[in-house]
């Protein structure tokens, strides 16, 4: 867990908001950051891209000019782009229990170099374009994929291990590998909603969506592809980053914490999306966000944390 590893950190205390530990790696910077009291309105910019994640507590943040205004929960991601800023509220930060998160720099540099090895070693389909990162504020829940790179990276940071600097890079770019799949995901999702009937991916992805309740037949989604079945297989996971089956568990669960945050009932919602059992259902759901369902839908819905 990311908590595990950053409690092993000593973070001096210096100021109550935002105490700040950094560790310097390749084209990358680590910070942990600990506020032990309550605070509105702190600023935080960033030259460069800034991947952050919450381990306790609750931020509230704001962002003019993306329009943007949530909280900002343990499991969560929230990605600043270069030359950004936004405003934090800090409104259950205490001396006993402080408000921790930790921020990855990321230079640009490095996500360009990440962004050519993959357009090179895997393009996408030329009607999806190319890898690049799209240069907006992003806020998601991380699956257990991206919390382990998170782990590992500060573990990695905080050890004088004698290959300690390509471990970094290394780890770094995986996490940038995956922001690059999500945005280009997020992409073809809202292009197949769209324009359902452009392509063979985007038809197969925008039937998933409709039928997030149904039995997968991947034979069926290739016909509907118009491609083998192993060809489909390929450039689905190319695209997507995973196979359909656990893409569309992936949205099974996602569409639940939506159904969840608005009140529904646990066992309305397992049922609704296809699960077979609501113990099969809790247990997905906790590997994916950290949290069972109902303290997912009770965080939500009473801000307790």
């Amino acid at each position: 867990m990311i908590r595990q590893a950053i409690d092993s950190v000593r973070n001096p205390l210096k100021v109550l908001v935002e105490n700040k530990i950094s560790f310097a790696g390749p084209e990358s910077e680590l910070s942990i950051y600990d506020t032990y009291q309550q605070a509105t309105k702190v600023k935080l910019v960033s030259d460069q891209l800034l991947f952050c994640a919450m381990v306790t507590g609750k931020k509230v943040m704001h962002s003019v000019q993306d329009n943007f205004h949530g909280e900002f929960l343990p499991h969560e991601s929230f990605i600043m782009a270069p030359g950004s800023s936004v405003e934090i509220d800090f409104p259950v930060a205490q001396l006993a229990q402080p408000t921790r998160c930790l921020a990855i720099e990321i230079s640009s540099d490095r996500v360009q170099q990440v962004s050519a090895m993959l357009n090179q070693q895997q393009p996408l389909n030329k009607v999806f374009g190319h890898w690049h990162y799209d240069n907006k504020l992003v806020h998601t829940h991380h699956n257990s994929a991206t919390q382990s790179v998170l782990n590992r990276i500060v573990h990695i940071y905080t050890e004088n291990h004698p290959e300690r600097s390509a471990m970094v890079a290394l780890a770094v770019s995986e996490l940038t590998i995956r922001l690059l799949h999500q945005q280009t995901r997020e992409f073809i999702l809202a292009f197949s909603q769209q324009e359902p009937d452009n392509n063979g991916l985007n038809a197969a992805v925008n039937h998933i969506e409709l039928h997030l309740h149904e039995h997968l037949n991947i034979d069926d989604l290739a016909r509907l592809a118009c491609m083998s079945r192993t060809k489909f297989f390929q450039a689905f996971k190319l695209h997507l980053g995973c196979s359909p089956m656990v893409y569309q568990s992936q949205r099974r669960l996602k569409k639940a914490a939506t159904l969840l945050k608005k009140g529904q009932q646990i066992t309305q919602t397992c049922f609704a999306l296809g699960f077979s059992n609501t113990s099969h259902f809790s247990r997905c759901f906790k590997k994916f966000y950290g949290i069972s369902p109902r303290q997912y839908k009770e965080r939500h819905l009473s801000g307790l944390l």
